[in-house]
């Protein structure tokens, strides 16, 4: 049977509406979540990781950054602890490796010039989420969420977190675009409806999105290939 979006027409521009994943998309958090990760995983008396497997972990929540990074056959319960003692620590932990990715402020500004609404859904537990978009771009955007929160949104790609963004902003998925790094980014887009564009600067190789079966609406190299999908300013 067909879905919704399968029979649907397919969003087309100029859209109002953009919602953002945040690591790895408007935020390069990923110097940050290796140092802290490591910290964590050293008081539990567990080995580190490099930057590289960090960044293989990153996607599908801390919970998910955890499981991969404690050593192979550790207890669940351990795994919830130590995953309870990197949510507390991080927003104690002074985060002044993370930065927006080149272009990503001028963007945003940009959006919201041309009278655009903006948000972010992101699979970083929610706490998280409002501490560093607060510290790293605040008052950039008119919604943020992240996994769990008051909301007790679900992680993507299931939809209703980012339904629930779209209608926060007065909108709806024939006018929005959801911008993200991952194949999940994609398929979490489809899912709603919504017009899909993926970015080539963050965590995954372009080449993941075909190969996992969920190419972009928009594959973008730069920032200003996302403005263009915005009305022009009146």
């Amino acid at each position: 049977m067909a879905t919704p979006t399968e029979t649907a027409a397919k969003p087309a521009p100029p859209f109002d509406t953009f919602i953002f994943d945040l690591d790895g998309t408007l935020l390069d958090t990923l110097d940050d979540l290796m140092v802290l990760t490591n910290d964590v995983l050293a008081e539990a008396g567990m080995p580190p990781h490099t930057r590289e497997e960090i960044n293989s972990y990153v996607g599908n929540g801390g919970l998910a950054l955890i499981r991969q990074a404690v050593p192979a056959g550790t207890p669940e319960a351990v795994v919830d602890e130590v995953h309870e003692r990197w949510k507390a620590a991080y927003d104690r932990y002074p985060n002044d490796l993370t930065k927006p990715y080149p272009g990503v402020e001028a963007l945003l500004a940009e959006l919201r010039r041309r009278g655009c609404k903006l948000g972010i859904l992101s699979n970083k537990f929610d706490g998280g989420v409002q501490f560093i978009v607060n510290k790293c771009l605040p008052g950039a955007v008119d919604a943020a969420h992240g996994e769990g929160g008051v909301r007790n949104f679900p992680r993507k790609p299931a939809p209703e977190g980012l339904l629930a963004t779209i209608a926060e902003l007065g909108s709806v998925p024939e006018r929005t675009v959801y911008v993200g790094d991952s194949p999940g980014d994609i398929h979490v887009a489809r899912n709603a409806g919504c017009y899909a564009v993926g970015v080539t600067w963050g965590y995954h190789d372009p080449a993941d999105f075909a190969a996992e079966g969920w190419p972009p609406d928009l594959l973008a190299s730069d920032p200003a290939q996302i403005a263009a999908l915005a009305p022009e300013a009146r």
